[in-house]
């Protein structure tokens, strides 16, 4: 098995959009388990899968995992969701089930458009590069 052949904006608003959804409540009233963010939704590679057939290393959400937690036996636990470095997995310790989902759709809202940013400049180099160019000649 490879690498994770989905593109990583895709996942990142597949998940909003379950989260916004309502996918981490629960859907009966029989559902004793909590369900985990990014683990028990359907962007995960190990999805309604028990035994993980696919190891974490090949998720698109890596890249936001710190080095030194890529080793954890759930990294997408330690990705860092703001300024303050809260993870999902501190957030299960004293946040409510609310407040975690705010903080991850936050952080989801801004990865997406902070991504969206890089793509369209990477997508019109030339265009910026022209706009530069006649700023500095004086025309507009």
């Amino acid at each position: 098995m490879g690498r994770d052949p989905r593109q990583l904006m895709e996942v990142l608003k597949a998940e909003l959009e379950f989260l916004e959804k309502g996918g981490y409540r629960h859907t009966s009233p029989f559902s004793f388990w909590p369900r985990f963010i990014f683990e028990d939704s359907p962007t995960c590679l190990n999805f309604n899968a028990s035994d993980r057939p696919r190891p974490c290393s090949e998720c698109v959400l890596m890249e936001f995992v710190p080095p030194d937690r890529r080793t954890a036996k759930t990294p997408c636990r330690h990705i860092p969701l703001n300024s303050t470095g809260e993870t999902v997995d501190n957030l299960y310790r004293w946040a409510t089930q609310e407040e975690t989902e705010t903080i991850v759709a936050n952080w989801l809202k801004d990865t997406i458009r902070k991504l969206e940013s890089k793509q369209h400049e990477e997508q019109s180099p030339a265009s910026a590069a022209d706009t530069r160019a006649k700023s500095a000649s004086g025309h507009s």
